[in-house]
């Protein structure tokens, strides 16, 4: 019973010397539980806010909102060609760019039958350098163009060592995935500022979240773009323009060929069409 008790009396003198520290501890506690909430807060709002609430108000007039033309690289597969689509059905003309004119001509022809809008095409291979973007300023300088989607970019063929991927390669992501949409960005954003409308969408990638071994200079190269785009919204917002970076993952395109198992999983590996219909929703700022 003795021992009980000096044990307690013992308890009792370490808490009351430890007293500070506790209050301090319980401060500590607080000050970490309310900034966990606040962020839980914030997270739970953008998700009402870009997934919920777009689909409870009426199909925002794009026309209206940023201008006639919608411009789309790499525009004759996967991403790029169902955001064409998706932005002919709101009513916009649509330029596409890509390099295959056959495909360019087909896929413009089927869109202008299908949605009964304008198109125009421009060839170019963006693997080619700065030498292009002279057509390409020329081609869309009478135009009253909206919306810029950088779509177009380039990916290792299978996940490699950086020692074994090919220079061509390397210089292919540079010039395709960096500074296409750089250069694309720089044609089109003065006559967006100068009418005070415009929205600027970049297709990034998952793998832009974190560093990805085998995939080094591709995952940077989205990194790239995404910081990118939110530098320029931050430099941009205040003149009218809105600018979009999309971090999809796999989305059953040619050029993430997931294994066969994942394509016949839509909720996991999304099509296209799907996917840009969502963010498309989420192209007007609310």
């Amino acid at each position: 019973m003795a021992a009980v008790d000096s044990f307690y009396l013992l308890y009792r003198e370490i808490a009351r010397s430890c007293n500070c520290y506790m209050e301090a501890l319980a401060l500590v506690g607080a000050w970490y539980t309310a900034r966990k909430s606040i962020t839980v807060v914030c997270d739970f709002y953008s998700l009402v806010r870009l997934h919920f609430v777009p689909r409870l108000v009426s199909r925002a007039d794009l026309i209206k909102q940023y201008g006639r033309w919608a411009v789309v690289s790499g525009a004759t597969d996967g991403i790029g060609r169902a955001y064409a689509e998706e932005l002919a059905s709101r009513g916009l003309s649509i330029v596409l760019i890509s390099r295959n004119q056959e495909k360019l001509q087909t896929v413009a022809k089927d869109i202008a039958d299908t949605y009964k809008v304008e198109t125009d095409v421009i060839v170019a291979d963006f693997s080619n350098g700065r030498e292009i973007y002279g057509l390409i300023r020329e081609a869309l300088k009478d135009r009253d163009v909206g919306i810029l989607v950088n779509n177009v970019g380039v990916f290792y063929p299978y996940p490699q060592y950086f020692t074994q991927v090919s220079e061509d390669t390397l210089w292919d992501i540079v010039n395709v995935n960096i500074a296409a949409a750089s250069l694309m960005v720089h044609i089109v954003l003065p006559g967006m500022v100068e009418r005070k409308k415009g929205a600027i969408v970049t297709i990034s990638s998952g793998s832009c979240c974190k560093p990805t071994p085998q995939l080094a200079a591709f995952s940077a190269s989205k990194a790239y773009l995404d910081h990118f785009s939110r530098a320029l919204q931050y430099e941009y917002a205040s003149k009218g323009i809105f600018v979009q970076s999309l971090i999809p993952f796999y989305v059953a395109t040619n050029v993430s060929t997931p294994g066969s198992f994942l394509h016949k999983c839509p909720w996991l590996v999304p099509s296209p069409q799907v996917k840009q219909a969502e963010s498309i929703l989420m192209l007007v700022p609310l």
